[in-house]
């Protein structure tokens, strides 16, 4: 079989749960507070993928205005029980402190591009929710367990408890029946049934460097389970030189033929400081059967190649993307928490228009759309049509990750009115404050500008030219590695789980709503000494 090299799913694609159908295989990865919520991935061969959609796409299904930078949509489960397709997610509210506020719903589909129903709200105990379809027609409904009392574990264990379809809701008595092991940090949870057997697979020790996943049995549904021979299935905590880290949380799938592969989150980090700058990825695993438990083919420690019945077509990963926005806004562009777009952007007839909302970094209603990242060294480039009257008013190119971590390259105007170029720039500040990198840079009042974003590993660099004039560096060299999990403010790589991303941006605090118009977006990913993979 060919060999492809991990990650299968490049850039933020977190938590994943695979599922065939057929021939057909699926995957879901977490979003997080980008709108439409739940990213999934087609397949027929496991090595080519491609989003076919994103399915919390309206305000009856998802509301994420307010919520914190790194919550909203978390770890979503997809599954079918023969006659439709079960997708289910938790909407976070608050992850710092103590309480976690985390909202579970279920929505089906009769097919993978829907439609797909208004929600089900189903508790909000905990998070990382996943649904069983035992094979006697009954529903299983598990989630990990919060207590903000730490007594005796923060992650108190995996909750099971049936879910009645006729009533749309959870019945029955629920119980813990799992607490994990020394590891901690329990979640993640998945069931499965096999030759008289049911498994739990489930996630611990945090989304880092010490992320494992775990395998346990039971003859019965609410156990007690007992311990895989070697406790984890992947994880990478005892392999820091390994090229694929921070593995674990996953989930399995079998091929028509009969194999079994492993899919599961990954992080490739670069550079002194260690960071992934990418986000949390998808990578997969070969796997085999042997005396009533599952083994990885590598062992613990996750292999960077494997073989998979397809070959991928690495001609894709490398080809430049343009954007003319001629059809509307294309499947690569994601925006922020709000199920009114209509309020931020419209897309057609060739440019992308951005109506000037909140400051960038708002957690309720700013204008942003923007494409994830996929290759650690990239150009990207946009011409922009922007009238500011002050220094309220800006638009331009960003890469960014959250409020604490993003560059900026503005159109803007002082405040006697004269348009100029202005370098945004926060990095992991705790009060989001502003790094204003380089003097201003006076341009013509009227007249087209093309921003350019050039990235060479850990080296962050933007550009302008006026009309058809000649790229001109402005600013200094910044730290493109800031835009990152590690980086992300508070808690690094254990409080902030999506990636960096290059996009557009529109501000306008008068409140006035000034549009900005974007046109020929380019993404143009580049081959560079520099990069590990």
């Amino acid at each position: 079989m060919p060999t492809l090299r991990n990650p299968i799913l490049p850039g933020f694609n977190p938590d994943p749960s695979i599922l065939r159908v057929g021939d057909d295989y699926y995957i879901a990865t977490s979003t997080f507070e980008w709108f439409p919520g739940v990213q999934i991935h087609h397949s027929r061969d496991l090595a080519n993928w491609q989003v076919v959609t994103r399915p919390l796409s309206r305000k009856s299904q998802l509301d994420m205005r307010g919520d914190p930078d790194s919550c909203g949509v978390w770890a979503p489960c997809l599954t079918h029980d023969g006659t439709q397709f079960w997708l289910v997610y938790t909407d976070v509210k608050r992850k710092e402190g103590s309480f976690k506020d985390a909202h579970n719903y279920i929505v089906t589909a009769p097919a993978i591009e829907g439609p797909w129903s208004d929600p089900v709200y189903v508790n909000s105990s905990g998070f990382d929710p996943s649904l069983f379809h035992d094979d006697d027609g009954r529903k299983w409904f598990v989630n990990m367990l919060w207590d903000h009392r730490v007594r005796p574990l923060l992650f108190e264990g995996i909750a099971l408890q049936e879910y009645d379809r006729g009533q749309n809701k959870l019945v029955g008595p629920r119980k813990n029946i799992f607490q994990g092991t020394d590891l901690k940090l329990v979640e993640g949870p998945h069931l499965y049934k096999r030759d008289g057997w049911y498994y739990l697979l489930t996630a611990e020790g945090g989304t880092g460097y010490e992320h494992a996943s775990t395998f346990a049995r039971s003859r019965s549904i609410d156990g007690p389970y007992e311990l895989h021979p070697e406790k984890h299935l992947v994880t990478a905590k005892d392999a820091p030189f390994n090229a694929v880290q921070r593995s674990g949380h996953g989930d399995i799938v079998e091929t028509p033929d009969g194999k079994t592969y492993f899919v599961h989150l990954m992080g490739r980090p670069t550079g002194q400081y260690r960071r992934c700058v990418l986000g949390r990825e998808t990578a997969i695993q070969e796997a085999e059967w042997r005396d009533g438990w599952l083994w990885l083919k590598s062992g613990q420690v996750p292999a960077l190649e494997v073989e998979v019945p397809g070959l991928r077509d690495e001609a894709a990963y490398w080809a430049e993307r343009r954007y003319d926005f001629a059809d509307g806004l294309p499947l690569d562009f994601q925006w922020l928490r709000t199920p009114e777009p209509e309020r931020i952007f419209e897309a057609g007839g060739g440019r992308l228009r951005l109506f000037g909302r909140e400051s960038i970094g708002s957690w309720f209603e700013q204008a942003l759309v923007a494409r994830r990242q996929q290759h650690f060294s990239y150009d990207a480039e946009v011409t922009l049509d922007f009238a500011p009257a002050d220094e309220r008013q800006f638009a331009g190119l960003t890469g960014y990750y959250n409020r604490y971590n993003f560059h900026y390259l503005t159109v803007t105007a002082h405040s006697d009115g004269r348009r100029e170029l202005l370098i945004m720039s926060v990095a992991s500040d705790p009060m989001g404050n502003l790094d204003l990198r380089a003097p201003p840079v006076p341009i013509p009042d009227t007249g087209l500008v093309r921003l350019k974003i050039e990235v060479r590993g850990a080296s962050f660099r933007f550009f302008y030219a006026l009309e058809q004039g000649e790229w001109t560096a402005i600013g200094p060299v910044l730290d493109a590695s800031t835009l990152s999990d590690e980086m992300g403010y508070p808690a690094g790589e254990h409080g902030n789980f999506t990636g960096a991303f290059v996009g557009v941006a529109a501000s306008d605090l008068n409140g006035t709503a000034l549009q900005a118009d974007f046109t020929d977006f380019v993404y143009r990913p580049v081959r560079h000494a520099s990069d590990r993979y």
